[in-house]
């Protein structure tokens, strides 16, 4: 089932201002299943103000959700009761609310055609690296096994595991007070394999990784654009696609800075989208990607919400199901990148 897509209105619109609104639909943001909340504890407590059609996941974080009113006038006071306060019926949390608007199916249908590279030196972004068939048939499927026994974490369209230290996505970052423990043993052979990795020219320490997200992909879910925080990480990011084939966008910004993940929003994206180089490379199963340099530090990375890809005029099905596994080794220490734009260190200094 196709989620209807919820966007900022307008400045014009009267449902933008603090006027009469012409909205039922709300952003909210603190709240969502990444935090605990279900969507159905949010609509429960919405409905107290009227009749709520549904509550949608606003984004891929799990902590920013759309409630749909049936009128615009309990959409007005769910607003007025509940933006800028605790809610105790939600554990508490302040919620943050602003009107929002379904966008029409017509005004979905963007061309976002990027033409798709198969070999990473087509795209020319420093630090960008790409080996297929990282790792054989065989051992894919005994790490899908593996990740299969272990317990899995639901986010709005996705489920996740974290290894090493909890990623958390309402802030992009990861508590270095609180250690999950070693990597898992089925990913040893990755590790080892890693240091043979070529084109590897960095500090031995840095590459001590400790981090592990494996995320698991439904077909058509993708990921938004997004620079891994660099203030969390070091600067070598490995991700291993299995199960199936995708997409890989990366977007290079000519005028960004660092947003906190607070106040990124997917309507900040559209906006820039203007003024940003875009490329594209195909990740086969089994494939390795390095993300270093100024392909780590500068270049947003975004799989497109597809189903179906094309690549060299040739399309592609996406397969029912896709597993990645990021590594990466937790940064101690303030980011000295040579891109201060785009890094929250530097901004924040």
């Amino acid at each position: 089932m196709v989620q209807p897509r919820f966007v900022r209105p307008s400045p014009s619109s009267p449902s933008s201002g603090t006027g009469e609104p012409n909205s039922s639909n709300l952003y909210v943001a603190n709240c969502g299943p990444a935090v605990g909340l279900s969507h159905d504890a949010i609509g429960a407590v919405f409905s107290a103000f009227g009749e709520v059609k549904g509550v949608f996941p606003a984004d891929e974080s799990g902590v920013r959700v759309i409630v749909s009113f049936a009128d615009p006038f309990s959409a007005k006071s769910a607003l007025e009761a509940l933006s800028g306060r605790p809610c105790p019926d939600l554990d508490g949390r302040t919620l943050h609310i602003r009107y929002s608007v379904l966008q029409l199916p017509s005004q979905t249908q963007v061309n976002e055609c990027v033409p798709v590279s198969l070999s990473d030196s087509d795209l020319n972004i420093p630090g960008l690296f790409l080996l297929p068939d990282f790792v054989t048939a065989e051992e894919e499927q005994q790490l899908l096994a593996a990740v299969d026994t272990q317990p899995w974490i639901d986010l709005a369209k996705r489920r996740v595991q974290h290894y090493g230290y909890e990623f958390c996505y309402g802030t992009r970052n990861v508590d270095t007070k609180n250690r999950l423990g070693e990597l898992p043993p089925f990913v040893s052979p990755i590790l080892q394999r890693i240091s043979l990795f070529p084109n590897l020219d960095y500090d031995p320490a840095s590459l001590n990784l400790d981090q592990l997200t494996v995320n698991e992909y439904p077909c058509g879910v993708g990921l938004s654009p997004h620079i891994d925080t660099h203030s969390a990480f070091e600067d070598c990011i490995f991700s291993l696609s299995l199960g199936g084939p995708c997409i890989m966008e990366f977007r290079r910004y000519s005028a960004s800075t660092w947003k906190a993940a607070s106040t990124t929003t997917d309507d900040d994206e559209k906006q820039d989208s203007s003024t940003c180089i875009k490329k594209a490379l195909y990740l086969p199963p089994r494939s390795m990607l390095l993300l270093s340099g100024e392909a780590r530090y500068a270049w947003n990375h975004y799989i497109p919400h597809h189903k179906i890809d094309k690549v060299k005029d040739k399309v592609i099905r996406r397969s029912p199901r896709r597993v990645s596994f990021t590594l990466r080794k937790v940064r101690n220490h303030p980011c000295r990148c040579e891109f201060p734009q785009y890094c929250d260190s530097q901004q924040q200094t």
